[in-house]
């Protein structure tokens, strides 16, 4: 009985331990978010401090107004970097996501796929003042995903015999025209997670999961913002999408907008 009852005690002892770093983090985290963990900074400012610099190539994630880094962005036009190189699905809408970088001038090339809804990226192509890197949609993703695999270079036929194909390797396989294309590497990217932890595990919701993950691991370094932070251990390794050795600064973003790139309505009956 005295054996059981000190194992009894031993095992209090340990759960109150386990209770009380619990509680140590959710305070700590709470109080000063960048006290937490050497990755999560205090705000997007700081979590690129250092890393900005004109000329950068820049990845940013989502997909139309779904997932979109939108606060990073914003910390990018409040700091002023100019003649960036940005890779993304789409360049947002007039006055939102990448859009805001359009009105500053802040963007000098775009690698994308879709960009038909924004009218000021259209006026800027079309007068000579923005450079254009276009790509089917599925190019884009693979070109990224390439890249983040240390994967120099893929053969495709999406664009055999178009204006895509100009100026790029052609082979043949098994009797078929094949195109070269380039993998994607990026100086920095940024993602948008529903979920994450403090190491850097994220989660992604829906159609956020597009573009998000793969450009996750093709940045030389990758800031995340994060809806809902949560302790190491609190997110099943099943559903974790990006592992945290990929992802080196965080920030939280508790209240992110959720916005509607276009609103379609009927007739009430």
């Amino acid at each position: 009985m005295r054996g059981s009852s000190q194992g009894s005690c031993r095992r209090c002892e340990k759960d109150l331990v386990s209770c009380r770093a619990a509680t140590n983090f959710s305070e700590s985290f709470h109080r000063d978010p960048g006290a937490a963990m050497s990755k999560v900074y205090s705000d997007a400012t700081s979590a690129l401090a250092g890393l900005l610099k004109d000329g950068m190539t820049v990845m940013s994630g989502g997909f139309g107004l779904c997932g979109i880094p939108e606060t990073l962005i914003l910390a990018i036009r409040d700091s002023g970097v100019k003649n960036l190189t940005v890779i993304s699905n789409n360049a947002g809408v007039d006055g939102i996501g990448l859009g805001i970088l359009l009105e500053t001038r802040q963007i000098k090339k775009m690698i994308s796929s879709y960009v038909g809804e924004n009218k000021l990226f259209a006026q800027q192509f079309l007068a000579g003042d923005l450079e254009l890197e276009f790509n089917p949609q599925g190019t884009l993703a693979e070109r990224i995903r390439a890249g983040g695999a240390g994967i120099p270079a893929f053969f495709t036929k999406t664009g055999v015999g178009t204006i895509i194909a100009e100026g790029k390797d052609l082979r043949e396989f098994d009797g078929e025209t094949f195109v070269m294309e380039r993998g994607l590497v990026a100086d920095i990217a940024l993602v948008h997670a529903w979920k994450g932890d403090t190491e850097g595990n994220l989660v992604y919701r829906k159609t956020a999961r597009n573009f998000n993950p793969m450009m996750a691991t093709a940045g030389k370094v990758t800031i995340a913002q994060v809806e809902h932070m949560v302790a190491p251990g609190e997110i099943d390794p099943d559903h974790i999408i990006t592992p945290g050795i990929f992802v080196k600064r965080l920030v939280h973003v508790p209240n992110a907008e959720k916005r509607i790139e276009q609103r379609t309505t009927r007739k009430r009956a």
